[in-house]
């Protein structure tokens, strides 16, 4: 006997049979990225400093079993430094304590050179990270568009930078975070994301996107829920840290503060101050002062999140989650010290999300594409041994200006829609914020500039 007050079978279909197929193809994408760094997994070229670039294979991963010391058994934080927060720290000594297991009765250890499997063990855990990230964009589009999940499962900007590091566990985190946010049970969405944030630190972006909208809407009992949760959380992973080992903690921040233009930023073009027309040796001399750069990059990212919090309070209808989230995410990347060729993993969902329109998106993950092989051919050909094999300044600078402004269309197409929500290719369905939890089709009690829509 059916139950009168049961969904009808096909809205429940619509709603769960899309996670399976998606789920397998983001299982197939995080295989996909696998293949792609065989030259080096299989191939040796990892111990070629020229070849791992030249065959488009390099990983952090890898050089960093060293690097960081775990080739000596030592512990993070409590052994030694590391420059990433504690959430990567806490990975990588799972995947150390795997790739040198020993059976109790047995004497040697499972793997005899245990580089190789500490690099499979956390390929392991991203590729999972992978397909949990899909499910969770796939959640946040909602039943009206859960294959734009794709872009995220098999995107080729995905699979060429899914292994360079651990950013898609924090991606699995911030988008987990989220779609407990849009199941209205912000304890866990607050837990998510602070864990997600204590793991990389660009989902910190999201909280502010969340006050926003509390702003605009007066939703404030969830809002502080969350962000008591997350700070509760946030102290939970890092004060034990802290206080085992202080100075080898906060190496992540001071190294963050301290360090100067780097590759992928516009901040690193103009250190090459002969492509500037300023007749002037000490013009933007702070690019070189990590501390001054790092004031700058604060300052210019400050007026880019003022610009993005007038546009979410003066908007005529009041935006959705994930085109702030975007907004917010994308001006943190652009103004950002260093922009390494895998923060494209950062992007993908909130930019889909944001705006699933194929125009825009495809230009930008082409530029992503042609960027990603760029900076290898750069590194090449920054060495005057093989310098004939890489590029120089022209080529590579042209990427990366491509990269920024294919991102800042999307950034334009974004604020457009918000300004005029009727071309909101989302809206356009009859939904009105999906993702939004307490948002969706909360009244607007908030309005700096109010016009009849």
């Amino acid at each position: 006997m059916t139950r009168t007050d049961d969904p009808p079978t096909s809205t429940v279909a619509r709603q769960v049979v899309p996670y399976l197929p998606l789920g397998l193809v983001a299982g197939l994408g995080a295989v996909l990225a696998y293949l792609w760094k065989a030259p080096c997994r299989f191939g040796g070229a990892w111990n070629d400093g020229t070849q791992q670039f030249l065959k488009f294979c390099y990983t952090d991963i890898y050089p960093l079993w060293w690097s960081e010391h775990l080739n000596e058994g030592q512990i993070p934080y409590k052994d030694y430094p590391v420059e990433y927060p504690v959430g990567i720290g806490g990975i990588m000594e799972f995947a150390r304590r795997v790739a040198t297991f020993r059976f109790p009765w047995s004497d040697s250890p499972l793997f005899s050179e245990p580089s190789v499997p500490f690099y499979d063990v956390t390929v392991l855990l991203m590729g999972f990270c992978l397909v949990l990230g899909v499910l969770m964009m796939a959640a946040l589009a909602g039943p009206t568009r859960p294959w734009d999940a794709l872009w995220y499962a098999v995107g080729p900007a995905v699979i060429l930078c899914a292994y360079i590091n651990w950013d898609l566990a924090a991606g699995a985190l911030a988008l987990g975070g989220l779609v407990a946010w849009s199941r209205q049970r912000p304890v866990l969405a607050g837990a998510l994301l602070a864990l997600a944030v204590a793991t990389k630190f660009y989902p910190l972006m999201f909280f502010g996107a969340l006050f926003l909208l509390t702003v605009r809407t007066a939703k404030w009992e969830p809002f502080v829920r969350t962000v008591l949760a997350g700070v509760g959380t946030w102290l939970l992973v890092n004060v034990p840290i802290m206080l085992l080992n202080f100075d080898n903690w906060k190496r992540f921040y001071a190294f963050s503060d301290e360090r100067g233009a780097d590759w992928g930023g516009l901040w690193f073009f103009f250190t090459k101050t002969d492509w500037i027309i300023i007749d002037r040796p000490d013009f933007l001399a702070f690019l070189g002062d990590g501390e001054l750069l790092n004031k700058m990059a604060i300052a210019v990212l400050a007026l880019l999140l003022l610009g993005v919090a007038a546009l979410a309070l003066l908007a005529p209808r009041r935006p959705r989650l994930m085109q702030l989230c975007f907004l917010a995410l994308a001006a943190f990347m652009i103004t950002n010290k260093v922009w390494s060729p895998q923060y494209v993993l950062w992007l993908v969902p909130f930019a889909v999300l944001a705006r699933p329109k194929w125009g825009a998106l495809v230009a930008w993950q082409l530029a992503e594409i042609w960027y990603f092989f760029a900076i290898w051919l750069y590194l090449v050909g920054i060495d005057p041994q093989h310098a004939a094999q890489g590029i120089g300044d022209t080529a590579y600078f042209l990427s990366v200006w491509a990269r920024f402004i294919t991102i800042v269309v999307l950034m334009g197409f974004v604020v457009r829609d918000i300004l005029r929500p009727e071309q909101d290719v989302v809206r356009q369905a009859g939904v009105d914020d999906q993702a939004g939890g307490v948002f969706d089709g909360a009244e607007d009690r908030l309005v700096l500039l109010r016009r009849p829509v």
